[in-house]
This record gives C-alpha cells, sequence and structure tokens, in this order.
C-alpha cells in the first residue's frame, strides 16, 4: 500500500516514515501543499496523511483541490488544530479521519489500517483463503495458526492481492502500491515474487492466478 506524508516538521515527518516504511508500506513525503497537490496529481495513493499548518498552500486548501478532481485516496488529518470547528471542517472537505497531534503511535498506527482496509471495500477483521489467513490487524498470514514467514517483498504482494481477492490487480496498480518515487520495481522481479509465493501457496488450496498481459489474481483452489 502506498502512502503520501505531507508534513512540514523535518523531525516528526521522518519518524513517521520510517514506522510506516518499517511497517511495509511505500512511502513518499514532503513538506509543502504545492508540492503535495502536484504529486498527489501526477501519482496514485491509497492514503494520504496530511498536516494542517503547511507553507505554501494549506492542508485545507490541498484537501479541497485534490477532491475537486476526484483524488479517491483516503486522507487522514493529523495536525494540532483540535477544536470541533476545525475538525467539523476538515470532514467537511473530504477527510476520511482526524487526529490531533500529540497522538499515540499505536492508535495512529490503528488508523492507518482502518483507512487502508476501508479503502480496498473490506470491512471484516480478517480474510481468508484455502487455509491461509490474513490478519488484517496484525497485518499477518498464518495457516492453521502457525505464522507463515514471508519476505518483505512477498509480503506486501500477498497482502495486496488478498485485500483484493478474486479481482485482477494490474501489473501497474503493483507497482504503484509498493514502491515509492525513490524505489523501483521492475516486472521480472514481480513475476519472480509471484512463482515463489504459488510454490508457497498451492499446498495450502490457495491458488495465484495470472491475467495474461494484465496482472494477478487469487482464488480458492478447486
Amino acid at each position: 500500500m502506498r502512502i503520501l506524508l505531507v508534513e512540514d516538521n523535518a523531525a516528526l515527518a521522518e519518524g513517521l516514515a520510517q514506522l510506516l516504511t518499517g511497517a511495509g508500506y511505500a512511502v513518499d513525503r514532503v513538506g509543502d501543499g504545492v508540492s503535495a497537490e502536484a504529486l498527489a496529481a501526477a501519482e496514485r495513493f491509497d492514503l494520504i496523511i496530511l498536516d494542517l499548518n503547511l507553507p505554501e498552500m494549506d492542508g485545507l486548501s490541498f484537501l479541497r483541490a485534490i477532491r475537486a478532481r476526484n483524488n479517491q485516496a483516503a486522507v487522514l488529518i493529523l495536525t494540532a488544530r483540535g477544536t470541533p470547528e476545525d475538525r467539523i471542517r476538515g470532514l467537511d472537505l473530504g477527510a476520511d479521519d482526524y487526529l490531533v497531534k500529540p497522538f499515540d503511535i499505536g492508535e495512529f498506527e490503528a488508523r492507518v489500517r482502518s483507512l487502508l482496509r476501508r479503502q480496498a471495500g473490506l470491512r471484516a477483521a480478517e480474510v481468508t483463503v484455502g487455509a491461509v489467513k490474513l490478519d488484517l490487524a496484525a497485518r499477518r498470514f498464518s495457516v492453521a495458526g502457525q505464522t507463515l514467514d514471508l519476505p518483505a517483498r512477498e509480503h506486501s504482494l500477498l497482502e495486496l492481492l488478498f485485500m483484493r481477492a478474486g479481482k485482477v490487480v494490474t501489473k501497474e496498480a503493483i507497482v504503484q502500491s509498493m514502491t515509492s518515487l525513490d524505489d523501483s520495481l521492475s516486472d521480472n522481479a514481480i513475476e519472480q515474487y509471484t512463482s515463489r509465493l504459488r510454490r508457497r501457496l498451492a499446498p495450502h488450496g490457495v491458488h495465484l492466478r495470472t491475467a495474461r498481459g494484465i496482472g494477478y489474481y487469487i482464488e480458492r483452489a478447486p
């Protein structure tokens, strides 16, 4: 899942970026509203974490601009401005959630997970395909209660496919969701990851299918 972090406090932005990257998300970070608007227009993000007190263009103006272009990314406002009026205005302009600084890191992480689940159209706390279960809160795969350990990139890819189980995920969508501007992911790398995942998943009643020339999808084994 790809996240745009819009925060002008460099220390806070660095800490949050490290936290999110360590959790397996692809993160792009900018410190002003104008740069954020340009990036949001050019790239696809699953979630935007947005400060309101920004240079060049304030957060509410940025939010108004992206919603006017029908940008569907989930938006979590993260700000020191916590009056009821501020909250109401942010939510009315199209924010999906609002968290006031200072905040608890655990609550922040939970809100990020919740918004990403909602963005994928999921309401349940877990997704099960065959014998493999994905705990969406813990972001943990398991088989018969035993953790299914996967390398980071394979885990991120499988999580994306599970969250969209039964739907084709294009190669372009995989690249956009799994990489930031400072990262890259080739078609050959994606094919290697899917090949390894197929071998791991087949014994557990899960088939990873190829939509030739388009992308990949997860379905139950017959």
